[in-house]
Order: C-alpha cells, then sequence, then structure tokens
C-alpha cells in the first residue's frame, strides 16, 4: 500500500473540533491499523513535498483505513479533495462537511482544517498554485464531481513529474483547471456556532441525535427566551434551530449508512418517526433517497 500522509497529533488551533472529530458516529469500532501493517507518512513531510513543489497542478492518491483522522492542518496550494470511495467529514474551526463517495471538498489555501475518516476511505486530490486561476473558488465548499473531472483525477495522479509544456499530461492538468472553476456547491454542510450556549445545544445534539428536545425545552435548560436561542442560531449559522437539528441529523445518517448501517435502523436512531418521514426528508434536502444517494 502506499504511503498514507496522516497525523494523530492534536493541534491547539482547532482542539475542540479535534476532539469531537475523533469520536466515532457510527457503531463499527477502529482498528489497530498499526498491526495491520498500514505504513504512515508524517503528514508534515507530505505537506512539505506539495508546497515546495513550483508545477502548477499535483495529484495524490491516499488510501487511509476506517476512522483514521488527520490532524488540523494547512497548505500553501488549494486543493481539491475527492472521495472515490468512503465518506469523509471535513472540519474547520466553524463548520464541517460531510463527504460522501463521488462527491469532493474544494479547500482554499491557508485554511486550517482536519479530517476524519468514515470506515476505509479512498482519497484523491488535487493541488493547485493559488496564481494558477483568479476565478477558483474562495470559500470551502462541498462539490459535486463530474464524471469528466472524476477521470481527469484518476489520470492526473499516476502522471510522472516534471512533465513537457504541451504534452498530454500537461493537457490533463489544464483541463483538470477548467472544470475547476465550473465545480457545482452541493448541501452537505454544517455550521458550528461561536456562542458558547448555542454551540453547546449542537454538540449535544450531534452526541445524541434522537433527542427531541424542542425549542422550548432548551430555553428552560439554558435560562434563554426562545426569540434569543433563534435569533443566535440564526446569526451564526445561518439556519433556525429545527433546520440545524435537521441538517446535523440528516449528515449523520450518511456517515451511518456508509459504514452498512440499515436505514431502518438510522431512521429510528435519528429520532424519525418512521423510514418513510426519513426517506422523505432525505430525498427533499439531497435530491436522492438514501438507497440510492452512494450510487
Amino acid at each position: 500500500m502506499a504511503n498514507l500522509p496522516g497525523d494523530r497529533s492534536a493541534s491547539s488551533t482547532l482542539g475542540a473540533i479535534l476532539e469531537f472529530a475523533c469520536m466515532p458516529v457510527s457503531l463499527y469500532k477502529g482498528a489497530n491499523h498499526r498491526k495491520r501493517g498500514v505504513a504512515i507518512k508524517p503528514l508534515t513531510d507530505f505537506l512539505l513535498e506539495i508546497d515546495q513543489s513550483n508545477r502548477t497542478v499535483i495529484g495524490s492518491a491516499t488510501d487511509y483505513p476506517q476512522d483514521w483522522v488527520i490532524a488540523p492542518h494547512t497548505h500553501e496550494k488549494h486543493q481539491l479533495l475527492y472521495a472515490i470511495s468512503g465518506v469523509m467529514v471535513v472540519y474547520s474551526e466553524s463548520s464541517q462537511w460531510t463527504v460522501p463517495s463521488n462527491r469532493g471538498v474544494w479547500m482554499p489555501s491557508g485554511r486550517v482544517h482536519s479530517i476524519r475518516c468514515v470506515g476505509p476511505l479512498k482519497m484523491r486530490s488535487v493541488f493547485v498554485r493559488p496564481d494558477a486561476l483568479v476565478d477558483l473558488p474562495a470559500e470551502v465548499r462541498a462539490v459535486s464531481i463530474s464524471p469528466l473531472l472524476s477521470e481527469l483525477i484518476k489520470v492526473a495522479v499516476g502522471l510522472q513529474q516534471p512533465y513537457a509544456a504541451h504534452s498530454r499530461e500537461d493537457r490533463v492538468m489544464q483541463l483538470i483547471l477548467d472544470e475547476l472553476v465550473l465545480l457545482p456547491a452541493l448541501p452537505l454542510h454544517l455550521p458550528q456556532p461561536a456562542d458558547p450556549r448555542i454551540n453547546g445545544i449542537c454538540r449535544s445534539l450531534q452526541k445524541n441525535p434522537a433527542d427531541g428536545s424542542t425549542l422550548a425545552d432548551w430555553s428552560t435548560h439554558l435560562g434563554l427566551d426562545e426569540k434569543t436561542i433563534q435569533r443566535l442560531f440564526r446569526k451564526d449559522t445561518g439556519m433556525t434551530f429545527g433546520q440545524w437539528r435537521q441538517q446535523a441529523r440528516l449528515l449523520l445518517a450518511v456517515e451511518r449508512m456508509a459504514v452498512g448501517e440499515k436505514i431502518i435502523d438510522v431512521a429510528f436512531a435519528l429520532g424519525y418517526e418512521s423510514p418513510s418521514a426519513f426517506t422523505n426528508m432525505f430525498k427533499k434536502q439531497f435530491g436522492k433517497t438514501p438507497s440510492h444517494f452512494f450510487k
């Protein structure tokens, strides 16, 4: 197996987020990866190689074991993280993105982030020099990967460098740049509020997604009126309390289904009254039923 860039050491910058990221959501347990013979390439070495390269576009292939966590880090190049199989959850200081197979995350340069692998993950990345194009996305976003871009990325990770200008390899990389400008955003984003009171609600709901506590219940628990809680939710997340909880549940559902849990079990574990109610809400948000989401 190829070297896997990764690091399990914590960083103060995203300490709280990494602490939560290490908590598996699924019922599956982690494994002792060292006993399984997985070679680990230090994250700092991997990032140094990427940042020191003067190539406009670089492809990278990394296969991670189940429950692997890549510690908070940053890099000087933009990155497109693409999951060809498995699910990854990407964390920043104020948000997280749950990314299933055949989707990706666009990560602009200089953004501190960490990654948690839900089940075994086959990640294919493209790193891009910030001066390559002026109209690349400026914000982190989950994105749809077109069949064309998918095949280009798979070719790019196998290319030998350096390569000549105007060669086949060079044209592949130029096509990738053309496709990156067109990346459609996906609704796989869950903002994390800065206000400690609202953040406490969010962390509690992510740990216990079936919790049906109403806004009135949280108002009593926190000693805040309901209007204040809603105002803080909108201010910090752009969502209402109900919208945030629904999004959190659906993204947790993606994680659970990715490791093989049955739809009926996921529905009840996340607090839905029936599998049909869960399926309807899932399709409304993501455009596909749970049974077709990973196809």
